[in-house]
Formats: structure tokens, sequence, C-alpha cells
């Protein structure tokens, strides 16, 4: 029965891409329908990013934890725990093996073509496969803790933490790919619960239980393990709403074959996640490329391409409005903004302009990362493996020469290198056109208001000028959004 659905499927995608390659000859009605696909889009872009955003925000709460930590166990436990979790993270993402991407798009195309049936078994088999992996990677890489304890001249109660904190693995798969299923099925809200709601109230209650009962320095990795569990059945629970109602013979599907073509997509994710986790991301980009996956994975599996390639421009315009008065700021007001941690960091403005310009290259060409993803993933492996070379290089030769500032430089390099070969992958590869027409307003929009805030900036030093100079700056380049925004609206009125 669910090969017959296959098939049906199957032949949905031919003639939906089929249709959409005709439509793409007859120059006139693509014109006609694009703009309006794409504002659609847009729409559902601006909802999911919204959600997203909330969910970053309340995941936030997690700080009441880490304040605990701090207050009841003292800097030392705090920094053991963080070190601990930062690396279980980053050896999660071997565990979960990229599935946790793949799945979304794998969700997303079936979807696309109204298979709900084979969504609900790829659902299931995320999730085995998953928490399956994450638990035997634990396993070795704890085995290989105990083992390799009085090589590693490493501290005794870091290898302690992070063996005891390594056990939240399985729960960490569990909520990024139920996670990743709901956004693949464009629900963006769940995340609102899982992560956002019960993960920090689950870690927090478990932190001060685990004090109460005497687990003393090991209360916070025994509360992570808590609250990564709690978060991931929320997780999973939440997604299997969205299966409710499909039959149970709907399930019968060549599991073999389901699970070679997920984890053949999702090993070349996992490699380039290991060597991006390395690199910081501005939150932004998180906002926004939880729903872009789906929606981009759902327009290249029906075929259309030009669409897929508006709204990509679309939301290209959006990160650079946000993106461009952040970088402004930090680099106009960076050694004000420094001052919060004390005179010393005074000098560090510059280092910090370089670093958010650095940020913000990386969030803006992340979208292309997501483009490329859904169609050819083992090309974004190759991009993180050529920029993980330069970056390696370009530090290797600028820190002995220019010191901090030369770090600076070196974290910027990378990202430009791996924007220049994204946008060489989507102009000539997948041969997506120039959007300028798109981009251009907020870049045009920043070069008008640099021009009176750095006259200001030369013309007034110290403290004065670099807040003055980012004053001027917002409010030009606040005064012509606005003014775009406002002529969009009467054009679509």
């Amino acid at each position: 029965m669910y090969n017959v659905e296959i098939a049906q499927g199957n032949d949905r995608l031919r003639k939906e891409s089929a249709s959409a390659m005709e439509a793409a000859l007859d120059v006139g009605p693509l014109v006609v329908d694009a703009p309006a696909r794409v504002d659609e889009t847009g729409v559902e872009l601006k909802r999911g990013a919204f959600l997203n955003t909330i969910a970053m925000l309340a995941s936030n709460f997690r700080g009441i934890f880490t304040f605990l930590v701090a207050r009841l166990l003292g800097p030392a436990a705090l920094g053991i725990f963080s070190v601990a979790w930062s690396t279980t993270d980053i050896i999660s993402k071997i565990g979960v093996l990229g599935l946790d991407n793949a799945i979304t798009t794998f969700i997303a195309r079936s979807e696309a073509v109204g298979n709900r049936a084979r969504s609900r078994a790829l659902f299931r088999m995320a999730v085995a496969l998953g928490v399956a992996q994450s638990i035997v990677t634990a396993g070795i890489v704890i085995v290989a803790l105990r083992f390799f304890n009085n090589r590693l001249h490493v501290q005794p109660q870091l290898v302690s933490a992070l063996a005891l904190v390594l056990c939240a693995m399985p729960g960490l798969a569990l909520y990024r790919i139920s996670t990743a299923v709901s956004r693949g099925m464009k629900v963006m809200q769940h995340d609102i619960y899982s992560r956002g709601m019960m993960e920090p109230i689950a870690t927090t209650l478990a932190f001060l239980l685990a004090v109460a009962v005497g687990f003393k320095e090991s209360s916070p990795e025994v509360a992570a393990i808590i609250g990564t569990a709690a978060s991931g059945l929320i997780a999973v629970a939440l997604a299997s709403t969205l299966f409710r109602h499909i039959p149970a013979h709907a399930d019968a599907v060549s599991a073999v074959r389901e699970a070679r073509s997920l984890l053949g997509y999702a090993a070349p994710i996992s490699i380039y996640q290991l060597i991006n986790a390395f690199i910081a991301r501005l939150k932004v980009n998180q906002a926004f490329n939880p729903i872009f996956a789906p929606v981009v994975a759902g327009m290249t599996a029906t075929g259309h391409h030009q669409i897929a390639a508006a709204t990509y421009a679309r939301l290209a315009q959006w990160m650079l409005w946000i993106l461009l008065p952040l970088v402004a700021v930090l680099s106009l007001a960076g050694s004000t903004i420094l001052l919060i941690y004390g005179p010393a960091f005074w000098q560090g403005g510059l280092w910090l302009g370089i670093v958010a310009l650095a940020s913000a290259t990386n969030a803006f060409v992340s979208l292309g990362e997501t483009v490329i993803m859904v169609q050819r993933p083992h090309l974004n492996l190759l991009h993180s493996s050529i920029t993980c070379s330069v970056a390696f290089a370009g530090l290797l030769w600028l820190i002995p020469r220019f010191g901090p500032l030369g770090a600076a430089v070196g974290i910027l390099l990378p990202y430009v290198v791996q924007g220049i070969l994204r946008y060489a992958t989507l102009r000539w590869v997948f041969h997506w056109k120039d959007s300028w027409s798109d981009i251009r307003p907020p870049l045009v929009a920043a070069g008008i208001a640099l021009v009176p805030a750095i006259i200001c900036r030369l013309l007034l030093v110290g403290i004065v000028g670099q807040v003055t100079s980012a004053g001027i700056f917002l409010a030009i380049f606040g005064v012509q959004w606005w003014q775009h925004h406002i002529h969009r609206k009467d054009k679509h009125s």
C-alpha cells in the first residue's frame, strides 16, 4: 500500500515539475504569478521567523540556571560545566549525524507532494536512528575518557563532568530531530514549548533538587541530563500530534532504502556542521533558517526554482536591514561598548568592529548554505573544508604579525571566502540570477547613513563622538528603512 502511495507521489512530483518547466517557457504567466507567490511565502517566512525569535528569547531563561550555578557552586563549577557542555554539544553533532537538518528537507519534500504517510515514516526512522547513534557515540566517548584518563593530562573534575554530561546526548538528539520534523511541516511554535519553556524550567528545578539531595558539584550535569530529556520528550510528543490522523497501514515502507537515502543525505551535512561548530554564529540567522529550509525544500521539490530564488533574495534583503545597523553601531561605538568590561578594553573597539562584520557576514552567507543543503549538501562540505583550510592558514600568518588585529581579520577572512564560494555555487551551479534590486535598498541606505556618521566620528573624539556617530547612523538609516517600507506598502496596496 505504501509503495503505491510513493509511486503516486512520484507521479505527482513529475507532473508538477513538468508543469513548472512549461510555465517557465511561458514568460507572461510566470511574471504575473511569481510576485504573488513570493509575497505569500514572505508572510510565511515572517510568521516562522517571529515564532523562532520567541523560542530563542524564551530559551534565554536558562540564564537563571547559569546564575544559580554561579551563586550556589561558584565560578569554578560553572566553568567546568560550561566547557563540558560545549564539548558535548560539538560531539552531539557526530551522534545526530546531520539528521536534524536532513529530516527537515525530506519532510518538506514529502509534504510538497502531499505524501503525509511517508512523512510519518521518516519521522519515526529519524528519531530511532538519531537516538541510537547518540547513545553509541556517547558510550564510545565515555569509555575512551575512562581508558585514556591518565594520558589526557586534563583536570580530573573536567573529565568526570564531561563523562556525565555526555549522557544528555540522547535527549539532545530527540529534541533536535523532533523539532526539525515540526519545522519541516512548517510548524514553528513547538520549539517555544520544548526548548523555550520546558528545558529551562526542568533544568533549573532539577538543579535545585540535585543540590538539595547532595549531588553538589555534579548538580549542573545532572540537571542538564534531566532538562534535555524533558525537552526531547516534549518535542517528540508535539511532533507526533502532526501525524495523528494517518491510517496505521500507511506506514508499510522499505525501511532499509529510506534509511540509506536519509543517512547518505545527512552524512556530508554532519561533517560540515562539525567544522562550522567552531565558528560563532549571529543569532539573527537562527530566526530565519528554520523556516527558510522547509520553504526552499518544498519549492525545489516541485520545480519552482525561480520563485525559490526570488524568496532567497527577499530574505537576504531582510537580513541586511537587520545586520547593517548592528555592524555599524559596533564599529562606530565599539570602544564605548567595551567599557562595560573596564577601561583596559577601550583599545579593542577596532577589533570588535571587524569581528562584528565577520559575524554579520557569516549570518548572511548562511542563507546560501541552507539553499545548497536542500539540494546538494556535499557542496557545503567542500566549501567548509576549503574555508577551514583558509582560516587555519590565515590565522597562522596573521596573528604572529598583527596580534589581536590579525586574529580579528583572521575571523573575517574565512567568512568572506565562504560567501564567495556559496555565491559562485548559486550563480553558476544552480543558475540563480542576481537580484540586486532586492539587496540594493539596505546597502544604499547604509552608504548614505555612513557618510555623516564617519564625519561626526572624525570631528568629535571620545565617548561623545562614538555615541553621536552611532546615533546619527541609526537615525538616517531608520528613516530610509521606513520610507522603503511605506513605498512597498503603497506598491502592493
